[in-house]
């Protein structure tokens, strides 16, 4: 299997964690990447024809071409069921499924556009984009309550959760050490040995660049 990412993707670093613990042997291929382009990635023939959408991440497994992280962890889910990165019941499930859809859809589109906005810290947009980030964190908190995980077991919701925050961090809105059970879970997660191979690399990635790296990270 081979994937095309980039070093600092939130959705290639999913597929990533993924395929880590599910023990897949996976070949990546990173883009060509520059932090300070609102448009990061470099064009690569095979991305562009196999995701009409042209961003990565894209799996190549044989004859079977995939693109987008949550198709290709369904895949990945399939191949290894018995390392599963969703919980046992139906409706933990289904309510996985959909926290991970939130995340990917709402929260981090959020979080990414501070980026682009860093320039202009004051203006509206930042102010909402930095209170959406703010009912993100209060989200996460709520739904975690007294668990280990956000949904019964470590899952796919768990790895996009930790991935927006750590953006979110890299773009000046880390979590608050009020939630304090939220910053507990961060802890458990990031001692994965997946979470800290893929979001090392894109730390070293970020520090190489000269860009500061969370300090809860560094």
């Amino acid at each position: 299997m081979k994937v095309y990412s980039g070093p600092m993707s939130f959705y290639g670093a999913k597929v990533l964690i993924a395929a880590i613990e599910k023990g897949l042997p996976i070949e990546v291929e990173f883009l060509g990447f520059d932090l300070r382009n609102p448009t990061p990635y470099g064009r690569h023939d095979e991305v562009d024809r196999i995701n009409p959408k042209r961003q990565v991440p894209v799996l190549i497994d044989g004859p079977l071409e995939l693109f987008d992280s949550t198709v290709i962890a369904e895949y990945f889910e399939d191949l290894v069921p018995s390392r599963p990165l969703w919980p046992a019941t139906i409706r933990d499930r289904a309510r996985a499924r959909l926290l991970e859809m939130k995340i990917d859809e709402i929260w981090f589109p959020k979080i990414l556009r501070l980026r682009d906005l860093r320039w202009t810290p004051d203006a509206a947009e930042s102010a909402e984009c930095r209170a959406v980030v703010r009912a993100f964190y209060e989200g996460l908190e709520e739904t975690l309550g007294n668990r280990d995980f956000l949904v019964a077991s470590f899952s796919n919701a768990d790895i996009a959760a930790y991935l927006a925050q750590l953006f979110a961090a890299m773009l000046g809105e880390p979590m608050p050490a009020e939630f304090k059970a939220l910053n507990a879970w961060r802890k458990r997660i990031e001692a994965r040995p997946s979470v800290a191979k893929v979001c090392g690399d894109m730390l070293d990635h970020l520090a190489a660049a000269r860009f500061p790296v969370p300090q809860f990270a560094a």
